[in-house]
């Protein structure tokens, strides 16, 4: 990769520089190259926030929180920077390319050294808010699944309030995380995680016939439902804001009172047609409101009651198994490397996270050959 060219700061309303020859890279394509040294790169990132602080010492600075559909960093403007000023004044949400040699710190994570900035035309905005090709089709593959999943359901009842919750707040599921740190913590993050537990929830199902899969399968929909108050994006960006009614109330609670409100809803729209319906319908709610008030586990972690049924024990492991092992993925991208094959911890992971065991092949991988040197 070519060496890149300065912007002045002056120039930032002007057309973009020519770096036609600096590669254009994901803040986790960058953080992975990163791990093997110095990185020559552009990245487009909106601006989530510009704080002005200042060290032990007092000296200023301002500190840039930075986001893709994948990835976070910060970014330092120290005072003597020349785009000190006009990093100081960047609005939040802003769109802008940054340009530099990036380096993994083992303290500070992902930073940038020799830095450029300039906005990004309004074309870059719309490519960089469809996210990555890859994460765009995995989440356009999962959100079908979702709906074939709620499609398959047999028990009408449960079926009409999945697909009503889809149809009211599908958009917004779309660009809502699974969680704000741990796991899927990205736009879209809770259509990966809730396809994925109905995919395991569909594959344990024939090993444990006692199941209620069309009750695990409405279960999981809406356990983390409240979280489209909690951890939704802005439709244009990549900033988690803060919504009162999660702060105030909390996602089990929301997801409580959104399958309340809808069941009220279609019940009495119903009423006749699910009267002498089997099991009756105010069993079948309750036992969906257990599954959404129970997901936690435990009372500590936030749920009113402890999983009493298969169904809630089955979503509360389920939930588990797929939030933990996105961690183990995202720490073996992002965590320090300890020592060969070993990462720092990944919280709240229990301990030092070790890449796991590669799978059986009958013949080691070739070596690539070294470089200048004919195969």
């Amino acid at each position: 990769m070519g060496r890149f060219t300065e912007l002045p700061v002056d120039d930032w309303d002007q057309s973009p520089c020519l770096i036609a020859n600096m590669d254009l890279m994901t803040l986790s394509e960058i953080r992975r190259a990163a791990q093997n040294g110095e990185v020559e790169a552009r990245v487009h990132v909106q601006v989530e926030s510009a704080q002005a602080k200042t060290t032990r010492e007092l000296k200023p600075y301002c500190e840039l929180a930075l986001s893709d559909a994948c990835d976070r960093m910060t970014l330092r403007v120290w005072s003597d920077h020349p785009a000190y000023k006009a990093c100081s004044a960047l609005p939040a949400e802003s769109f802008i390319e940054l340009t530099g040699e990036f380096q993994s710190h083992p303290q500070y994570g992902l930073e940038a050294r020799k830095w450029t900035l300039r906005p990004l035309t309004d074309p870059e905005k719309a490519e960089l808010l469809q996210g990555p090709a890859e994460l765009r089709a995995k989440q356009t593959t999962d959100w079908e699944f979702i709906a074939q999943s709620v499609k398959s359901i047999v028990d009408p009842r449960l079926r009409a309030l999945c697909e009503t919750f889809l149809k009211e707040w599908g958009d917004r599921f779309r660009r809502t995380a699974a969680a704000r740190n741990y796991h899927h913590a990205r736009r879209g993050g809770l259509v990966e995680h809730t396809a994925q537990m109905m995919r395991i929830a569909l594959g344990i199902a024939p090993l444990y016939p006692e199941l209620n899969v069309d009750l695990l399968i409405a279960g999981i929909l809406f356990h983390d439902s409240g979280k489209l108050w909690e951890n939704s994006f802005s439709e244009n960006g990549f900033v988690m804001g803060y919504d009162e009614r999660g702060e105030l109330i909390g996602h089990i609670s929301i997801g409580l009172e959104l399958v309340n409100s809808f069941w009220r809803k279609l019940s009495a729209e119903n009423a006749e047609a699910w009267k002498n319906f089997v099991p009756p319908s105010e069993d079948v709610r309750m036992h969906l409101l257990h599954l959404v008030g129970s997901h936690h586990g435990e009372m500590q972690f936030g749920s009113p009651v402890f999983p009493k049924t298969p169904e809630a024990m089955a979503l509360h492991y389920i939930d588990n198994l797929d939030a933990r092992l996105e961690m183990f993925a995202a720490g073996y991208t992002t965590a320090k490397l300890l020592a060969d094959r070993i990462f720092d911890r990944v919280r709240p992971l229990p301990g030092n996270l070790v890449k796991s065991l590669e799978k059986f092949s009958e013949s080691p991988p070739q070596a690539a050959p070294e470089e200048g040197r004919l195969l």
